[in-house]
């Protein structure tokens, strides 16, 4: 399954806020359809539990399904909790990061920073989104990109996600310096991530 494409407020309307798709809320806050909320009424089965929460992570961060699995699969090898190794590894995308650091207002656009080469890991220019920054890696925007008015805006509007504990910003500079490893606690995204593991150790 591809990475998804379509309105943003539909999904915010079925699953519940994603900071990481969009910070502006929907005029119409009931789910989407003819009779939406109705199944909310309903006792939901486990399964329509878990793939919610799945679906949350999914569209938050703008992952294919496949890219999802193999977050988990590589989650599963790892120490520690599996839920928590899955999270934190998506946090390490580069376009999360970007995004994270107030650069740009939302994932989406910061991928499109990304995938246009405004975006260097030190020193050098990166414009995979799925790369996964690591502890000491240096983030920053390319010389030419450091005026770029969007990102200018962003700053000092601070229309961002949020910045994060475990990211060092110099917005100055437009540069970003992982400290450490993000935790549980620095995920701005409201999702039961035992559940996605349930969902996809079937």
């Amino acid at each position: 399954m591809s990475r998804y494409r379509g309105p943003k407020f539909r999904k915010i309307r079925s699953l519940g806020p994603l900071p990481g798709l969009t910070r502006k809320d929907p005029a119409n806050p009931n789910p989407p359809g003819e009779h939406g909320g109705r199944w909310r009424r309903k006792r939901a089965s486990t399964y329509r539990l878990q793939l919610v929460e799945k679906q949350k992570i999914r569209f938050n961060y703008g992952l294919s399904e496949k890219q999802l699995r193999k977050y988990y699969r590589k989650a599963t090898s790892m120490k520690g909790e599996t839920g928590h190794n899955l999270l934190q590894q998506i946090e390490r995308r580069l376009d999360n990061v970007v995004a994270r650091s107030g650069f740009t207002i939302s994932i989406p656009a910061a991928r499109q920073l990304v995938c246009h080469g405004h975006i260097t890991v030190n020193g050098r220019k990166l414009d995979i989104p799925s790369y996964l920054v690591k502890v000491g890696d240096v983030v920053s925007l390319k010389e030419k990109s450091k005026k770029l008015k969007v990102v200018e805006a962003n700053i000092t509007e601070g229309s961002g996600i949020g910045v994060p504990a475990f990211l060092d910003v110099d917005p100055a500079a437009r540069k970003i310096i992982m400290k450490v490893l993000p935790s549980r606690e620095d995920v701005p995204l409201e999702v039961d991530e035992r559940m996605v593991v349930e969902f996809y150790s079937k």
